[in-house]
């Protein structure tokens, strides 16, 4: 769940600065505005987030399924929060377990996709917003969370399919926000400071998937061939 923490990623957006501006302005010199208070200034005025269509999704090879609103927070990402990295999970269950529990408003917790082991993949909470998935704030604000359906100690899980999918799921990530392709960049849960769970585990091949991130972020950009739901 996320926590009241501050942190690193954080930064003003174009927005805030143009608002933030003409608002410390209004007020003199000597009203200096403290830098949380700039970042979520253009939340207050309406009409200035980015458009959005219901059923929309970030990834075109995926299926879309909303999350609870109660496990992310609405925001306005790159603008509000730069995004620098990606969060690489395991659900500790099935796929539909996965999707069932971020549907509950009292889970608390709701990451952006769910990888299955056939490739199929699911966004569950958009890619501008912040989900609950990483167990601390400022991470939650600067990431994109993948789940990949399985446990962690069952190697049979992640399985070729899964690998590639999730590799190119990654690799569109990257190229989006400009994020470097290695393992300070693309980090497992159990990186994330202060967490206490232990995925994707000592079963997930590291070396494997940044090779495969790696290739499909050099290859020409294709649109996925979603698999059946």
């Amino acid at each position: 769940m996320e926590q009241t923490t501050g942190g690193p990623g954080r930064r003003i957006g174009r927005r805030s600065l143009i608002i933030g501006g003409a608002a410390a302005a209004g007020i003199g010199t000597a009203g200096v505005l403290a830098r949380d208070e700039l970042a979520s200034l253009w939340w207050r005025v309406p009409g200035v987030e980015k458009s959005r269509v219901e059923g929309a999704v970030d990834y075109r090879g995926a299926r879309w399924v909303a999350a609870s609103s109660a496990n992310w927070r609405r925001a306005d990402r790159p603008d509000d929060y730069s995004i620098d990295m990606v969060i690489i999970h395991v659900t500790q269950g099935s796929f539909d377990s996965a999707v069932q529990v971020f549907q509950d408003p009292g889970h608390g917790a709701a990451s952006h996709y769910i990888v299955r082991d056939d490739g199929h993949v699911t966004q569950m909470i958009r890619e501008l917003d912040v989900a609950f998935h990483a167990g601390n704030r400022a991470y939650n604000e600067r990431s994109v969370g993948i789940e990949h359906a399985g446990f962690v100690d069952r190697p049979q899980d992640f399985t070729d399919a899964m690998y590639a999918a999730s590799a190119r799921l990654t690799a569109g990530i990257c190229r989006r926000y400009e994020i470097p392709v290695d393992r300070e960049h693309i980090i497992g849960h159990v990186e994330v400071p202060g967490t206490d769970h232990t995925d994707p585990g000592p079963h997930w091949d590291w070396e494997r998937y940044m090779r495969l991130v790696r290739r499909a972020s050099t290859a020409p950009t294709s649109t996925p061939t979603p698999t059946p739901s």
